[in-house]
Protein backbone atom coordinates (compact mmCIF):
# COMPACT_ATOMS: atom_id res chain seq x y z
CA UNK A 1 0.00 0.00 0.00
CA UNK A 2 2.78 2.00 1.06
CA UNK A 3 4.27 1.93 -2.03
CA UNK A 4 1.53 2.46 -4.49
CA UNK A 5 1.04 5.74 -2.39
CA UNK A 6 4.51 7.18 -2.83
CA UNK A 7 3.93 6.35 -6.97
CA UNK A 8 0.69 8.08 -6.97
CA UNK A 9 2.20 11.01 -5.56
CA UNK A 10 5.97 10.68 -7.52
CA UNK A 11 3.25 10.66 -10.44
CA UNK A 12 1.03 13.46 -9.59
CA UNK A 13 4.16 15.72 -9.50
CA UNK A 14 5.35 14.82 -12.77
CA UNK A 15 2.00 15.58 -14.34
CA UNK A 16 2.24 19.14 -13.22
CA UNK A 17 -1.57 18.84 -12.45
CA UNK A 18 -2.01 18.85 -8.68
CA UNK A 19 -2.03 22.21 -6.32
CA UNK A 20 0.45 23.90 -4.97
CA UNK A 21 -0.24 22.93 -1.36
CA UNK A 22 -1.21 19.26 -1.83
CA UNK A 23 3.26 19.14 -2.38
CA UNK A 24 3.65 20.66 1.01
CA UNK A 25 0.93 18.55 2.51
CA UNK A 26 2.45 16.06 5.45
CA UNK A 27 2.27 12.23 4.50
CA UNK A 28 -0.86 10.71 5.48
CA UNK A 29 1.44 7.86 6.76
CA UNK A 30 3.73 9.90 8.63
CA UNK A 31 4.63 8.69 12.26
CA UNK A 32 4.35 11.21 15.29
CA UNK A 33 4.13 10.63 18.88
CA UNK A 34 0.48 10.47 19.38
CA UNK A 35 0.85 7.85 15.99
CA UNK A 36 3.61 5.73 16.95
CA UNK A 37 3.25 5.28 21.06
CA UNK A 38 -0.71 4.43 20.98
CA UNK A 39 -0.13 0.43 21.09
CA UNK A 40 2.13 -2.22 23.52
CA UNK A 41 3.23 -3.96 19.98
CA UNK A 42 4.54 -0.56 18.92
CA UNK A 43 6.40 -0.13 22.16
CA UNK A 44 8.40 -3.77 21.36
CA UNK A 45 9.34 -2.71 18.49
CA UNK A 46 11.16 0.43 19.92
CA UNK A 47 12.84 -1.97 22.27
CA UNK A 48 13.95 -4.35 20.16
CA UNK A 49 16.36 -1.17 18.87
CA UNK A 50 18.51 -2.13 22.44
CA UNK A 51 18.52 -5.96 21.64
CA UNK A 52 21.60 -6.52 19.28
CA UNK A 53 24.17 -3.93 21.87
CA UNK A 54 22.81 -5.81 24.65
CA UNK A 55 22.14 -9.32 23.39
CA UNK A 56 24.42 -10.14 20.73
CA UNK A 57 24.68 -13.76 21.34
CA UNK A 58 27.34 -14.76 18.59
CA UNK A 59 26.71 -11.79 16.78
CA UNK A 60 26.17 -11.80 13.18
CA UNK A 61 28.83 -12.51 9.99
CA UNK A 62 32.00 -11.99 10.87
CA UNK A 63 32.34 -10.67 14.19
CA UNK A 64 31.84 -12.73 17.07
CA UNK A 65 30.75 -10.44 20.21
CA UNK A 66 32.89 -11.31 23.23
CA UNK A 67 33.13 -14.93 22.57
CA UNK A 68 36.32 -16.60 22.37
CA UNK A 69 38.79 -14.02 21.90
CA UNK A 70 37.81 -11.48 19.47
CA UNK A 71 36.06 -9.28 22.32
CA UNK A 72 38.00 -9.52 25.53
CA UNK A 73 41.48 -11.44 24.25
CA UNK A 74 43.45 -9.07 26.86
CA UNK A 75 43.55 -11.53 29.52
CA UNK A 76 45.74 -14.65 30.93
CA UNK A 77 43.01 -17.58 28.76
CA UNK A 78 44.68 -16.98 25.73
CA UNK A 79 48.11 -17.30 23.79
CA UNK A 80 48.30 -15.19 20.86
CA UNK A 81 51.26 -14.43 18.45
CA UNK A 82 50.82 -10.65 19.30
CA UNK A 83 49.56 -10.44 22.51
CA UNK A 84 46.56 -7.52 22.65
CA UNK A 85 48.43 -4.57 24.49
CA UNK A 86 47.58 -2.67 27.10
CA UNK A 87 45.86 0.41 26.08
CA UNK A 88 49.10 3.39 25.84
CA UNK A 89 47.37 6.87 24.83
CA UNK A 90 44.50 8.17 24.89
CA UNK A 91 42.22 8.09 22.17
CA UNK A 92 41.48 10.89 19.60
CA UNK A 93 37.65 9.63 19.37
CA UNK A 94 35.49 6.63 20.81
CA UNK A 95 31.86 5.54 19.93
CA UNK A 96 32.14 3.75 23.43
CA UNK A 97 31.97 7.35 24.97
CA UNK A 98 27.60 8.50 24.17
CA UNK A 99 24.61 8.64 25.63
CA UNK A 100 22.69 7.90 22.62
CA UNK A 101 20.82 4.57 24.32
CA UNK A 102 20.37 6.51 27.52
CA UNK A 103 18.22 8.92 25.81
CA UNK A 104 16.63 6.48 23.62
CA UNK A 105 16.05 4.20 27.22
CA UNK A 106 14.31 7.70 28.50
CA UNK A 107 12.53 8.41 26.12
CA UNK A 108 10.86 5.46 25.68
CA UNK A 109 10.32 5.66 29.66
CA UNK A 110 8.28 8.92 28.86
CA UNK A 111 6.15 7.85 26.02
CA UNK A 112 5.29 4.76 27.58
CA UNK A 113 4.37 7.04 30.64
CA UNK A 114 1.97 9.05 28.71
CA UNK A 115 0.07 6.82 26.58
CA UNK A 116 -3.82 7.08 27.41
CA UNK A 117 -4.91 3.74 26.63
CA UNK A 118 -2.31 1.01 27.85
CA UNK A 119 -3.74 -1.16 30.72
CA UNK A 120 -1.82 -0.63 34.19
CA UNK A 121 -0.22 -3.86 34.09
CA UNK A 122 1.17 -3.41 30.35
CA UNK A 123 2.61 0.03 31.59
CA UNK A 124 4.46 -1.04 34.39
CA UNK A 125 5.87 -3.85 32.17
CA UNK A 126 7.12 -1.39 30.06
CA UNK A 127 8.32 0.76 31.83
CA UNK A 128 10.43 -1.50 33.97
CA UNK A 129 11.67 -2.64 29.99
CA UNK A 130 12.85 1.08 29.81
CA UNK A 131 14.73 1.10 33.09
CA UNK A 132 16.35 -2.39 32.74
CA UNK A 133 17.71 -1.03 29.21
CA UNK A 134 18.95 2.53 31.21
CA UNK A 135 20.64 0.82 33.80
CA UNK A 136 22.59 -1.61 31.01
CA UNK A 137 23.46 1.62 29.20
CA UNK A 138 25.14 2.78 32.24
CA UNK A 139 26.63 -0.68 32.98
CA UNK A 140 28.53 -0.13 29.62
CA UNK A 141 29.71 3.40 30.41
CA UNK A 142 30.30 2.71 34.34
CA UNK A 143 32.54 -0.14 33.37
CA UNK A 144 34.34 1.94 30.69
CA UNK A 145 35.19 5.20 32.28
CA UNK A 146 33.91 5.43 36.10
CA UNK A 147 32.20 8.43 36.87
CA UNK A 148 29.53 9.29 34.06
CA UNK A 149 26.80 11.88 34.26
CA UNK A 150 23.69 10.85 35.21
CA UNK A 151 20.57 11.69 33.41
CA UNK A 152 16.64 10.48 34.07
CA UNK A 153 15.30 12.32 31.34
CA UNK A 154 15.64 13.00 27.93
CA UNK A 155 17.37 16.77 27.64
CA UNK A 156 17.30 18.97 25.06
CA UNK A 157 19.78 20.69 22.70
CA UNK A 158 19.01 23.78 24.36
CA UNK A 159 19.74 22.78 27.76
CA UNK A 160 23.64 23.85 27.93
CA UNK A 161 24.21 23.15 31.47
CA UNK A 162 22.90 19.70 31.29
CA UNK A 163 24.69 18.48 28.34
CA UNK A 164 27.98 20.02 29.61
CA UNK A 165 27.32 19.27 33.66
CA UNK A 166 30.31 17.41 35.35
CA UNK A 167 30.53 13.93 35.79
CA UNK A 168 28.43 12.11 38.77
CA UNK A 169 30.33 9.93 41.04
CA UNK A 170 30.46 6.22 40.03
CA UNK A 171 28.29 5.27 43.22
CA UNK A 172 25.91 7.90 42.84
CA UNK A 173 25.33 6.70 39.38
CA UNK A 174 25.35 2.65 40.42
CA UNK A 175 22.80 3.89 43.36
CA UNK A 176 20.47 4.82 39.93
CA UNK A 177 21.28 1.63 38.59
CA UNK A 178 20.30 -0.22 41.36
CA UNK A 179 16.79 1.38 41.77
CA UNK A 180 16.27 1.01 37.91
CA UNK A 181 17.16 -2.87 38.40
CA UNK A 182 14.91 -3.60 41.26
CA UNK A 183 12.21 -1.74 39.51
CA UNK A 184 12.47 -3.50 36.64
CA UNK A 185 12.95 -6.90 38.65
CA UNK A 186 9.53 -6.02 40.22
CA UNK A 187 7.66 -4.90 37.10
CA UNK A 188 8.51 -6.54 33.98
CA UNK A 189 6.68 -9.71 33.34
CA UNK A 190 8.16 -13.52 33.81
CA UNK A 191 6.72 -14.52 30.81
CA UNK A 192 6.48 -12.23 27.63
CA UNK A 193 6.12 -13.94 23.96
CA UNK A 194 8.80 -16.59 23.13
CA UNK A 195 10.21 -18.19 26.33
CA UNK A 196 14.23 -16.97 26.43
CA UNK A 197 13.61 -14.69 23.19
CA UNK A 198 12.14 -11.55 25.02
CA UNK A 199 13.39 -9.56 28.05
CA UNK A 200 11.42 -10.95 30.98
CA UNK A 201 11.89 -10.61 35.25
CA UNK A 202 14.56 -13.41 35.28
CA UNK A 203 16.35 -11.63 32.35
CA UNK A 204 16.10 -8.86 34.34
CA UNK A 205 17.63 -10.30 37.73
CA UNK A 206 20.43 -12.29 35.77
CA UNK A 207 21.80 -9.28 34.64
CA UNK A 208 21.46 -7.44 37.98
CA UNK A 209 23.20 -10.38 39.65
CA UNK A 210 26.32 -9.78 36.99
CA UNK A 211 26.42 -5.74 37.07
CA UNK A 212 25.69 -5.79 41.24
CA UNK A 213 28.55 -8.45 41.19
CA UNK A 214 31.49 -6.51 39.27
CA UNK A 215 30.68 -3.40 40.99
CA UNK A 216 30.66 -4.79 44.73
CA UNK A 217 33.63 -6.47 44.13
CA UNK A 218 34.82 -3.41 42.60
CA UNK A 219 34.47 -1.12 45.36
CA UNK A 220 35.81 -3.76 47.48
CA UNK A 221 39.10 -3.81 45.48
CA UNK A 222 39.72 -0.85 43.71
CA UNK A 223 37.67 1.49 46.09
CA UNK A 224 38.15 -0.12 49.04
CA UNK A 225 34.58 1.11 50.02
CA UNK A 226 33.43 -1.18 52.17
CA UNK A 227 29.72 -0.42 52.39
CA UNK A 228 28.85 -0.03 48.86
CA UNK A 229 30.91 -3.25 48.28
CA UNK A 230 28.14 -4.87 50.47
CA UNK A 231 24.89 -3.24 49.32
CA UNK A 232 25.88 -4.22 45.77
CA UNK A 233 27.05 -7.65 46.49
CA UNK A 234 24.02 -8.50 48.82
CA UNK A 235 21.90 -7.05 46.06
CA UNK A 236 23.47 -9.58 43.65
CA UNK A 237 23.30 -12.38 45.67
CA UNK A 238 19.30 -11.71 46.37
CA UNK A 239 18.66 -11.03 42.54
CA UNK A 240 20.35 -14.53 41.74
CA UNK A 241 18.85 -16.20 44.84
CA UNK A 242 15.78 -15.23 42.96
CA UNK A 243 16.41 -16.82 40.12
CA UNK A 244 17.81 -19.98 41.94
CA UNK A 245 14.49 -20.35 43.74
CA UNK A 246 11.86 -19.06 41.94
CA UNK A 247 13.01 -19.10 38.35
CA UNK A 248 12.77 -23.18 37.44
CA UNK A 249 15.56 -22.88 35.09
CA UNK A 250 17.67 -26.16 35.47
CA UNK A 251 20.22 -28.53 33.41
CA UNK A 252 18.79 -30.30 30.92
CA UNK A 253 21.56 -30.95 28.67
CA UNK A 254 25.39 -31.33 28.65
CA UNK A 255 27.70 -28.77 29.00
CA UNK A 256 28.91 -27.96 25.32
CA UNK A 257 25.22 -28.55 24.09
CA UNK A 258 24.65 -24.58 25.53
CA UNK A 259 27.32 -23.64 22.98
CA UNK A 260 26.73 -25.90 19.90
CA UNK A 261 23.37 -26.72 19.20
CA UNK A 262 21.10 -25.68 16.24
CA UNK A 263 17.93 -25.04 18.51
CA UNK A 264 18.35 -24.16 22.17
CA UNK A 265 14.37 -23.34 22.48
CA UNK A 266 14.14 -26.92 24.77
CA UNK A 267 17.40 -26.27 27.05
CA UNK A 268 16.61 -25.46 30.52
CA UNK A 269 19.26 -23.26 31.33
CA UNK A 270 18.85 -20.10 28.91
CA UNK A 271 17.30 -17.50 30.46
CA UNK A 272 17.98 -15.50 27.39
CA UNK A 273 19.31 -17.03 23.95
CA UNK A 274 20.00 -15.39 20.35
CA UNK A 275 18.10 -17.26 17.90
CA UNK A 276 19.71 -17.73 14.36
CA UNK A 277 18.05 -18.79 10.87
CA UNK A 278 19.48 -19.42 7.64
CA UNK A 279 19.34 -16.83 4.96
CA UNK A 280 18.26 -14.69 7.56
CA UNK A 281 20.49 -14.06 10.54
CA UNK A 282 23.91 -16.43 10.90
CA UNK A 283 27.45 -15.60 12.38
CA UNK A 284 30.70 -17.21 12.15
CA UNK A 285 31.59 -18.78 15.48
CA UNK A 286 31.61 -22.38 14.66
CA UNK A 287 33.50 -21.66 11.48
CA UNK A 288 36.32 -20.00 14.13
CA UNK A 289 36.35 -22.94 15.86
CA UNK A 290 36.17 -25.23 13.10
CA UNK A 291 37.96 -24.25 9.95
CA UNK A 292 39.68 -20.73 10.55
CA UNK A 293 43.27 -20.17 12.49
CA UNK A 294 42.76 -19.63 15.85
CA UNK A 295 43.81 -17.54 18.76
CA UNK A 296 44.43 -20.90 21.01
CA UNK A 297 43.64 -21.54 25.03
CA UNK A 298 47.01 -20.68 27.30
CA UNK A 299 48.89 -23.12 29.60
CA UNK A 300 47.63 -21.52 31.99
CA UNK A 301 44.00 -21.77 31.26
CA UNK A 302 44.58 -25.12 30.76
CA UNK A 303 46.42 -25.71 34.24
CA UNK A 304 43.52 -24.49 36.09
CA UNK A 305 41.49 -26.94 35.21
CA UNK A 306 40.50 -29.40 38.33
CA UNK A 307 41.32 -32.92 38.34
CA UNK A 308 38.53 -35.40 38.53
CA UNK A 309 38.89 -35.91 42.35
CA UNK A 310 38.56 -32.21 42.56
CA UNK A 311 42.29 -31.18 43.90
CA UNK A 312 44.39 -29.23 41.38
CA UNK A 313 47.01 -30.90 39.35
CA UNK A 314 49.66 -29.61 42.25
CA UNK A 315 47.81 -31.85 44.47
CA UNK A 316 46.29 -34.30 42.64
CA UNK A 317 47.74 -37.85 42.21
CA UNK A 318 45.73 -38.26 39.22
CA UNK A 319 47.54 -35.73 37.47
CA UNK A 320 49.45 -37.28 34.20
CA UNK A 321 51.06 -34.72 32.71
CA UNK A 322 50.95 -32.28 29.74
CA UNK A 323 53.22 -34.53 27.49
CA UNK A 324 50.44 -35.60 25.37
CA UNK A 325 46.90 -34.23 24.96
CA UNK A 326 45.54 -37.62 26.07
CA UNK A 327 47.36 -37.04 29.35
CA UNK A 328 46.12 -33.34 29.76
CA UNK A 329 42.66 -34.52 29.64
CA UNK A 330 42.62 -37.79 31.15
CA UNK A 331 40.79 -37.41 34.93
CA UNK A 332 40.10 -34.18 34.84
CA UNK A 333 37.07 -31.18 34.77
CA UNK A 334 34.71 -33.53 32.27
CA UNK A 335 34.21 -29.31 30.98
CA UNK A 336 37.95 -29.45 29.81
CA UNK A 337 37.29 -32.06 27.13
CA UNK A 338 34.01 -30.11 26.34
CA UNK A 339 36.04 -27.30 25.91
CA UNK A 340 39.23 -28.07 24.38
CA UNK A 341 39.50 -30.44 21.23
CA UNK A 342 41.05 -34.19 22.13
CA UNK A 343 43.69 -33.31 19.10
CA UNK A 344 46.37 -31.18 19.12
CA UNK A 345 46.76 -28.60 16.14
CA UNK A 346 50.06 -26.59 15.80
CA UNK A 347 50.25 -24.02 13.14
CA UNK A 348 51.28 -25.42 10.07
CA UNK A 349 49.20 -28.76 10.86
CA UNK A 350 46.06 -27.87 8.57
CA UNK A 351 46.20 -30.80 6.36
CA UNK A 352 46.62 -33.43 8.97
CA UNK A 353 43.34 -32.95 10.20
CA UNK A 354 40.91 -32.43 7.55
CA UNK A 355 41.20 -28.81 7.34
CA UNK A 356 40.27 -28.62 10.98
CA UNK A 357 41.41 -25.10 12.32
CA UNK A 358 45.12 -25.05 13.51
CA UNK A 359 45.71 -23.10 16.70
CA UNK A 360 48.26 -20.98 18.10
CA UNK A 361 49.03 -22.74 21.31
CA UNK A 362 48.28 -26.10 19.86
CA UNK A 363 45.23 -26.59 22.02
CA UNK A 364 42.58 -25.91 19.93
CA UNK A 365 39.17 -24.64 20.84
CA UNK A 366 36.23 -27.35 20.70
CA UNK A 367 33.06 -25.12 22.74
CA UNK A 368 31.27 -24.03 19.84
CA UNK A 369 31.77 -26.79 17.49
CA UNK A 370 28.77 -28.86 16.48
CA UNK A 371 30.46 -31.98 14.42
CA UNK A 372 26.87 -32.93 12.93
CA UNK A 373 26.86 -29.58 10.42
CA UNK A 374 30.88 -28.92 10.40
CA UNK A 375 31.31 -29.64 6.76
CA UNK A 376 27.69 -28.41 5.52
CA UNK A 377 27.58 -25.38 4.10
CA UNK A 378 25.53 -23.95 7.31
CA UNK A 379 29.12 -25.09 9.27
CA UNK A 380 31.14 -23.08 7.29
CA UNK A 381 32.07 -19.23 6.48
CA UNK A 382 29.84 -16.71 7.94
CA UNK A 383 26.54 -18.97 7.18
CA UNK A 384 26.48 -20.47 10.74
CA UNK A 385 23.40 -20.68 12.45
CA UNK A 386 23.70 -22.37 15.60
CA UNK A 387 22.09 -20.58 18.59
CA UNK A 388 23.74 -18.81 21.32
CA UNK A 389 23.59 -17.95 24.93
CA UNK A 390 22.74 -14.41 25.76
CA UNK A 391 22.61 -15.43 29.70
CA UNK A 392 22.78 -18.40 30.97
CA UNK A 393 21.87 -20.26 34.67
CA UNK A 394 25.32 -21.50 34.97
CA UNK A 395 26.92 -17.99 35.05
CA UNK A 396 23.83 -16.71 37.98
CA UNK A 397 24.98 -20.13 40.30
CA UNK A 398 28.47 -18.53 39.92
CA UNK A 399 27.43 -15.14 40.72
CA UNK A 400 25.74 -16.12 43.87
CA UNK A 401 28.70 -18.47 45.03
CA UNK A 402 30.65 -15.12 44.59
CA UNK A 403 28.58 -12.86 45.90
CA UNK A 404 28.19 -15.03 49.05
CA UNK A 405 32.39 -15.23 49.03
CA UNK A 406 32.71 -11.92 48.64
CA UNK A 407 30.49 -11.47 51.58
CA UNK A 408 32.14 -13.85 54.12
CA UNK A 409 29.13 -15.42 54.33
CA UNK A 410 29.48 -18.29 51.94
CA UNK A 411 28.27 -21.91 53.96
CA UNK A 412 28.04 -25.34 52.89
CA UNK A 413 24.38 -24.84 52.00
CA UNK A 414 25.55 -21.68 49.33
CA UNK A 415 27.97 -24.08 47.78
CA UNK A 416 25.08 -26.71 47.32
CA UNK A 417 22.83 -24.43 45.52
CA UNK A 418 24.98 -22.97 42.93
CA UNK A 419 28.70 -24.69 42.41
CA UNK A 420 28.00 -27.91 43.11
CA UNK A 421 24.92 -28.14 41.26
CA UNK A 422 27.05 -26.83 38.24
CA UNK A 423 29.23 -29.95 39.03
CA UNK A 424 26.42 -32.23 39.14
CA UNK A 425 24.99 -31.35 36.16
CA UNK A 426 25.82 -33.96 32.75
CA UNK A 427 28.20 -33.30 30.80
CA UNK A 428 27.93 -36.04 28.02
CA UNK A 429 27.69 -38.88 30.15
CA UNK A 430 31.32 -37.64 32.02
CA UNK A 431 31.93 -38.29 35.68
CA UNK A 432 30.84 -34.90 37.91
CA UNK A 433 33.36 -33.49 39.49
CA UNK A 434 33.16 -34.26 44.08
CA UNK A 435 31.16 -31.67 45.68
CA UNK A 436 33.32 -28.51 46.96
CA UNK A 437 33.17 -28.36 50.64
CA UNK A 438 34.18 -25.73 52.89
CA UNK A 439 35.92 -26.64 55.92
CA UNK A 440 36.71 -24.60 58.55
CA UNK A 441 36.47 -21.73 56.05
CA UNK A 442 39.15 -23.78 53.69
CA UNK A 443 37.67 -25.09 50.33
CA UNK A 444 37.63 -28.99 50.45
CA UNK A 445 37.01 -32.16 49.31
CA UNK A 446 35.70 -35.48 51.07
CA UNK A 447 36.52 -33.53 54.10
CA UNK A 448 39.79 -32.69 54.18
CA UNK A 449 40.77 -28.93 53.56
CA UNK A 450 43.15 -28.35 50.79
CA UNK A 451 45.08 -25.22 49.68
CA UNK A 452 46.20 -25.01 45.65
CA UNK A 453 50.25 -24.50 45.84
CA UNK A 454 49.52 -22.03 42.61
CA UNK A 455 47.37 -20.03 44.47
CA UNK A 456 48.26 -16.14 44.34
CA UNK A 457 48.95 -15.74 47.73
CA UNK A 458 47.12 -12.70 47.74
CA UNK A 459 43.66 -14.23 47.28
CA UNK A 460 42.18 -16.20 49.95
CA UNK A 461 41.76 -19.88 49.59
CA UNK A 462 38.55 -20.32 49.27
CA UNK A 463 37.94 -17.09 47.14
CA UNK A 464 40.42 -18.35 44.87
CA UNK A 465 38.50 -21.84 44.48
CA UNK A 466 35.45 -19.83 43.27
CA UNK A 467 37.65 -17.70 40.78
CA UNK A 468 38.76 -20.48 39.44
CA UNK A 469 35.35 -22.26 39.04
CA UNK A 470 34.23 -19.41 37.63
CA UNK A 471 37.04 -19.27 35.11
CA UNK A 472 36.53 -22.80 34.40
CA UNK A 473 32.78 -22.56 33.98
CA UNK A 474 32.77 -19.50 32.02
CA UNK A 475 35.74 -19.85 29.42
CA UNK A 476 36.14 -18.29 26.13
CA UNK A 477 32.69 -16.68 26.93
CA UNK A 478 34.14 -13.07 26.93
CA UNK A 479 34.01 -12.37 31.30
CA UNK A 480 37.48 -13.04 32.09
CA UNK A 481 39.23 -9.62 31.24
CA UNK A 482 36.04 -7.66 33.15
CA UNK A 483 37.10 -10.31 36.63
CA UNK A 484 40.38 -9.51 36.25
CA UNK A 485 39.78 -5.98 35.93
CA UNK A 486 37.25 -5.72 38.78
CA UNK A 487 39.07 -7.58 41.13
CA UNK A 488 42.01 -5.55 40.51
CA UNK A 489 44.46 -8.80 39.03
CA UNK A 490 45.21 -6.89 35.44
CA UNK A 491 49.08 -8.32 36.52
CA UNK A 492 48.04 -11.59 36.03
CA UNK A 493 47.82 -10.61 31.89
CA UNK A 494 51.31 -9.74 32.07
CA UNK A 495 52.94 -11.99 29.25
CA UNK A 496 56.90 -11.29 30.63
CA UNK A 497 55.67 -12.32 34.31
CA UNK A 498 53.64 -15.17 33.73
CA UNK A 499 54.97 -16.64 31.04
CA UNK A 500 52.19 -19.57 31.13
CA UNK A 501 50.42 -17.43 29.01
CA UNK A 502 52.81 -17.69 26.36
CA UNK A 503 52.59 -20.71 26.28
CA UNK A 504 50.94 -23.92 24.74
CA UNK A 505 51.03 -27.66 24.39
CA UNK A 506 54.06 -29.68 24.26
CA UNK A 507 54.92 -31.46 21.25
CA UNK A 508 57.82 -33.19 19.92
CA UNK A 509 58.98 -31.70 16.11
CA UNK A 510 60.37 -35.38 14.88
CA UNK A 511 56.95 -36.57 15.74
CA UNK A 512 54.84 -34.49 13.65
CA UNK A 513 57.52 -34.18 10.90
CA UNK A 514 57.76 -37.79 10.77
CA UNK A 515 54.17 -38.39 11.24
CA UNK A 516 53.52 -35.47 8.15
CA UNK A 517 56.21 -37.15 5.52
CA UNK A 518 57.49 -33.26 6.07
CA UNK A 519 58.23 -30.35 8.02
CA UNK A 520 54.85 -29.35 9.69
CA UNK A 521 55.63 -26.66 12.14
CA UNK A 522 58.30 -24.60 10.06
CA UNK A 523 57.68 -21.46 12.28
CA UNK A 524 56.59 -22.81 15.38
CA UNK A 525 59.00 -21.52 18.27
CA UNK A 526 59.59 -24.58 21.16
CA UNK A 527 61.07 -23.70 24.78
CA UNK A 528 63.13 -26.78 24.05
CA UNK A 529 65.13 -27.43 20.41
CA UNK A 530 63.40 -30.78 19.20
CA UNK A 531 60.73 -30.12 22.31
CA UNK A 532 59.01 -28.32 24.39
CA UNK A 533 56.17 -26.01 25.09
CA UNK A 534 54.88 -23.98 22.10
CA UNK A 535 56.24 -20.11 22.33
CA UNK A 536 52.99 -18.24 20.25
CA UNK A 537 54.37 -15.05 20.65
CA UNK A 538 58.45 -14.44 19.88
CA UNK A 539 59.26 -11.36 19.96
CA UNK A 540 60.03 -9.41 23.12
CA UNK A 541 58.86 -5.96 21.33
CA UNK A 542 55.05 -7.92 21.58
CA UNK A 543 55.44 -8.62 25.62
CA UNK A 544 52.45 -7.19 27.61
CA UNK A 545 53.91 -5.37 30.60
CA UNK A 546 51.71 -3.73 33.05
CA UNK A 547 53.27 -1.30 34.63
CA UNK A 548 50.22 1.39 35.05
CA UNK A 549 47.23 0.93 36.82
CA UNK A 550 45.16 3.45 34.37
CA UNK A 551 44.55 0.94 32.52
CA UNK A 552 41.96 -0.34 35.33
CA UNK A 553 39.83 2.54 33.35
CA UNK A 554 39.44 3.89 30.00
CA UNK A 555 40.64 6.87 28.97
CA UNK A 556 38.01 9.73 27.78
CA UNK A 557 38.80 10.52 24.29
CA UNK A 558 40.07 13.87 23.50
CA UNK A 559 37.64 14.92 21.10
CA UNK A 560 34.93 15.25 24.02
CA UNK A 561 37.34 16.94 26.37
CA UNK A 562 37.81 19.80 23.89
CA UNK A 563 34.06 19.68 22.84
CA UNK A 564 33.56 20.33 26.66
CA UNK A 565 36.32 23.16 26.95
CA UNK A 566 35.55 24.90 23.88
CA UNK A 567 31.83 25.73 25.42
CA UNK A 568 33.59 27.03 28.63
CA UNK A 569 33.08 23.64 30.72
CA UNK A 570 35.70 21.15 31.92
CA UNK A 571 35.76 17.39 31.03
CA UNK A 572 38.07 15.89 33.98
CA UNK A 573 39.98 12.51 32.26
CA UNK A 574 40.58 9.54 34.36
CA UNK A 575 43.28 9.27 36.75
CA UNK A 576 46.79 9.22 35.94
CA UNK A 577 45.94 9.55 31.79
CA UNK A 578 46.87 13.00 30.03
CA UNK A 579 45.47 13.84 27.17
Amino acid sequence: MKRKIFALLFAATLAGGCKKEFLVRMPLDQLTDQTYWSSEENVRAFAYRFYAAYFPGFSSGYTWANYTYLGQGLNDDFSPETPNPFTKQVPNSSSNWGFIRVRDANLMLARVQAMPNLQPAARDHWMGVARFFRAMAYYQLVNDYGDVQWYDRTIDIVEEKELFKPRDARTVVMDHMQEDLEYAAAKIRAEDGATGLNVTKWVALAFMSRIMLFEGTWQKYQAANNDKSKKYLEAAKWAANEIITKGNFSFSHGYRLSFNSLDLASNKEMIMYRSYMPGLLTHSMMSYVNTDAQVGPSKNLVESYLCKDGLPIGLSPLYKGDKTIADVLTDRDPRLRQTVAPALRPNGSKGRFNNYATSSSGYAHHKFLNEEIATLPNGTSNLNDTDAPVIRYGEVLMNYAEACAELGTLSQADLDKSINILRARPVDNANPLPPLQVVGGQPAVNGVAYDDPARDPGVPALIWEIRRERRVELSMEGFRLDDLRRWKKMGYADTRANSDINRGAWIKRSEWEKAGGGSWLVNITLTGADEGYIIPSVSANADRIFDNERVYLTPIPADQIKIFSDKGYELKQNPLWSN
